[in-house]
């Protein structure tokens, strides 16, 4: 059993307002099993003794009592003499409905520069597994440039393991910019954002060490983590950052590490504000952690008025938060350009580091982000616009053939989180591709199978395309919730 543990005020604190429906202990288990089901109460995570949950939600020991014991008779508490009650999941035995004949499909996939449908299996297939768009209206002059420059590099070796000067002098001014004086020597460049992460854990942690992960997070991040060794401390982000509990994880779990996603939290869309910045750094400098912040969607507002979030690193005085940059998503996938910031001498390690893997990044590369770069609000502007027509289109398609679906709007990034309103996601995403469209359950964004009620929805393909992946959703979601293994699973919100 893990040594996390949750106070009665803390768990009262994450229900909220219990419905106060009769009777009331099966409104209680009802609600702690929504918790553990969405990721925000962890697994094997120790629950208070029934008279502290009571004493704080002001009920009587026997109604917490009840509900314990239909959590664990359902399976999702477990307890042991001595030793109290912890969460847990149900062992779960979730086939598919039999396979039924696909009809035959045809989706118009535009031309344009954001209709870039992945069709593994066919043209008519839509790919809604991949949150990256097209190349940007600037793309290929900023390639002529780039070539343009080559020139100057090829009598050298060819390869820099820091990144070459000219690009780690734009991103350093890019953070002067937004309020974070950087020089070029604490920049390293990467080949792609994963390779930074990557890098970034074979340097700072060892086998066994403690990091805390957002619940629901970036899934290549958790693999990065798992080949490291590290020991997952899942905390549930699926309503927003809990700071007291994000404290209170790093404590107990002796966290050497935490990898957060501030800006337009992947998968969420969720913003974090400047209150739980600050937070989230004092707890690390607490609790003696570092922080990794990913701000791979933090150039996508959709909102170009609206002010700018400061950097989760400028609240920083001490070097603990090292920020991880990436071209995929702002300017196109197939640059495979990463960057990190951090202190000068953490950057050397990095470097030298690198070097067992890669040696450097390309220098073609390089140069066209580097050209892209200094054109940085022409490509804002025209994401900008672009992700908020696609946004408004899917949330229309989603409101007008799945309405039960829940979902909020994000104010910048490329997907929706859309909660199914009963745990049936990997069954969705089994028979939706059979219908010709993919989708990513929420089980891969987390740890330990839970966030079955949840997918992922990304917005990078033109208005129409989404429209007819939303029709071919809701007809593969009409087979999944009439089969009866899905009505036999609970509905929970």
């Amino acid at each position: 059993m893990s040594t996390r543990y949750v106070s009665g005020p803390q768990l009262a604190r994450l229900l909220g307002e219990v419905p106060h429906e009769r009777p009331f202990y099966a409104a209680l288990a009802h609600a702690v099993r929504g918790l553990v089901l969405d990721g925000r109460l962890a697994l094997r995570t120790r629950l208070p003794a029934e008279r502290d949950l009571a004493a704080a939600l002001g009920v009587s020991r026997t109604t917490v009592t009840a509900a314990y014991d239909r959590l664990r008779d359902e399976g999702f508490i477990e307890s042991k003499q001595g030793a109290g009650s912890w969460t847990a999941l149900p062992p779960t035995n979730m086939a598919a409905p039999s396979t039924r004949t696909v009809p035959s499909v045809s989706v118009p996939f535009g031309a344009g520069k954001f209709g870039m449908a992945h069709a593994p299996d066919g043209p008519g297939f839509i790919d809604l597994g991949c949150a990256t768009p097209g190349a940007p209206e600037i793309f290929d002059a900023a390639v002529a440039a780039a070539v343009a420059e080559l020139g100057r590099y090829s009598a050298g070796p060819g390869y820099e393991p820091a990144g070459l000067v000219e690009l780690r002098e734009v991103l350093a001014a890019m953070y002067a910019a937004r309020g974070v004086p950087t020089r070029p020597d604490q920049i390293v460049v990467t080949t792609g954002a994963q390779h930074a992460f990557t890098v970034l854990t074979q340097v700072m942690i060892d086998p066994g060490d403690a990091v805390l992960v957002e619940r629901p997070t970036y899934p290549h991040a958790l693999g990065a983590l798992r080949r490291r060794g590290a020991r997952l401390v899942p905390v549930g982000v699926n309503e927003g950052w809990d700071m007291e509990l994000i404290a209170g994880s790093m404590r107990q779990g002796a966290v050497r590490l935490a990898y957060t996603i501030p800006d337009f939290q992947n998968p969420t869309g969720r913003l974090m504000d400047g209150g739980d910045r600050a937070a989230l750094v004092d707890a690390a400098r607490r609790a003696d952690a570092f922080v990794i912040a990913d701000e791979t969607f933090a150039e996508l507002g959709h909102d170009l008025a609206a002010p700018r979030m400061a950097p989760l690193s400028s609240y920083d005085t001490g070097g603990r938060v090292i920020t991880i940059g990436s071209a995929s998503k702002l300017l196109w996938g197939g640059l495979r350009i990463g960057w990190i910031r951090t202190t000068a001498p953490l950057a050397r390690r990095l470097v030298l580091s690198r070097e067992a893997m890669d040696m450097a990044s390309p220098v073609l590369d390089q140069l066209i982000v580097r050209e892209l770069l200094l054109r940085l609000d022409e490509v804002r502007a025209e994401r900008a616009a672009t992700l908020l027509r696609n946004r408004d289109a899917l949330a229309a398609a989603l409101r007008d053939h799945l309405p039960d679906w829940e979902f909020q709007l994000p104010e910048g990034g490329m997907s929706l989180w859309v909660r199914l309103g009963a745990p049936v996601a990997t069954l969705l995403a089994e028979v939706a591709g059979r219908y010709g469209v993919r989708v990513v359950p929420g089980p891969v964004f987390g740890v330990d199978g839970v966030l079955e009620d949840c997918v992922r929805l990304p917005y990078v393909l033109p208005p129409e395309t989404l429209r007819e992946a939303v029709e071919r959703l809701a007809t593969a979601y009409g087979e999944v919730d009439a089969a009866p293994v899905a009505r036999s699973l609970p509905a929970y919100v």
